[in-house]
């Protein structure tokens, strides 16, 4: 693999109500596409449809995540594992246009996206979905991990990438956007994510696409300064299973 299989997907674009820290501004809604060997590792669904809170309160410009993938050259029917970074509505709404495909999500995640009291429960809970947990990190299938990030949600985790050149993060919503990642006051999560020191960093909720990285968290000789790039996809512990398990499960 190469940075450039972790494809991202714009899945919609909200804007944020009175309640939020971002209240008026429009923000994107990312998904991601990794290209593997053995199929599609699809990070994040997007945005789902039939909750009138959220039409209200968000107004999502929806796409559908299988028309996003065909327009990113790729085939939903090569799906064959679903991460979810958390189980927000803006994360997970369009999990059931793949039932029956593995979804790996943190166990502490689930059991919140579960319960009774969550207004998208059955955008979580719906007729085939098939949930893998696991409770910290995990290699979910060959050079593609989830690492255990809490603080946006009590179950939020990350995906790494290893290709050939270089390592790439998928960030979810660790950080808001590429500028908090990187001047943001850090809780632990991100402190790791930092250390990891990764060639290519992808966010939920910024098209932009961090390329370097700042000398005040990684070695003085990689980089003097941060630069971002615009996503070239704009077109819109131990585990409950063992990872063969996970992976052998979704194929054909």
């Amino acid at each position: 693999m190469t940075p450039d299989d972790v494809v991202p997907l714009h899945l919609a674009d909200v804007t944020y109500p009175g309640s939020h820290p971002l209240a008026g501004k429009d923000g994107p809604v990312l998904a991601f596409a990794i290209r593997h060997q053995s199929g599609v590792v699809l990070v994040d669904t997007g945005i789902g449809e039939g909750n009138a809170w959220i039409d209200e309160n968000y107004r999502p410009r929806r796409r559908e995540v299988r028309e996003a993938l065909a327009a990113a050259a790729l085939d939903a029917g090569a799906v064959r594992l679903i991460v979810n970074t958390h189980l927000h509505f803006d994360h997970c709404g369009q999990n059931r246009a793949f039932p029956g495909v593995p979804i790996v999500v943190q166990g502490a995640e689930l059991e919140a996206g579960r319960d009774e009291s969550n207004p998208i429960r059955a955008w979580v809970d719906f007729p085939g979905a098939r949930y893998e947990p696991v409770n910290g990190d995990r290699e979910i299938t060959d050079g593609v991990s989830v690492l255990a990030t809490p603080g946006h949600t009590v179950g939020h985790q990350s995906v790494t990438v290893r290709t050939g050149d270089g390592l790439v993060l998928i960030v979810g919503q660790a950080a808001q956007d590429a500028r908090s990642f990187a001047t943001g006051e850090p809780d632990a999560s991100l402190e790791r994510l930092r250390s990891l020191n990764a060639d290519r960093i992808h966010f939920s909720h910024d098209r932009a696409t961090q390329s370097t990285i700042l000398p005040s968290w990684g070695a003085p000789s990689r980089a003097a300064s941060m630069r971002f790039v615009s996503s070239t996809a704009s077109t819109r512990g131990a585990s409950a299973c063992s990872t063969r398990r996970i992976w052998e499960a979704a194929s054909p």
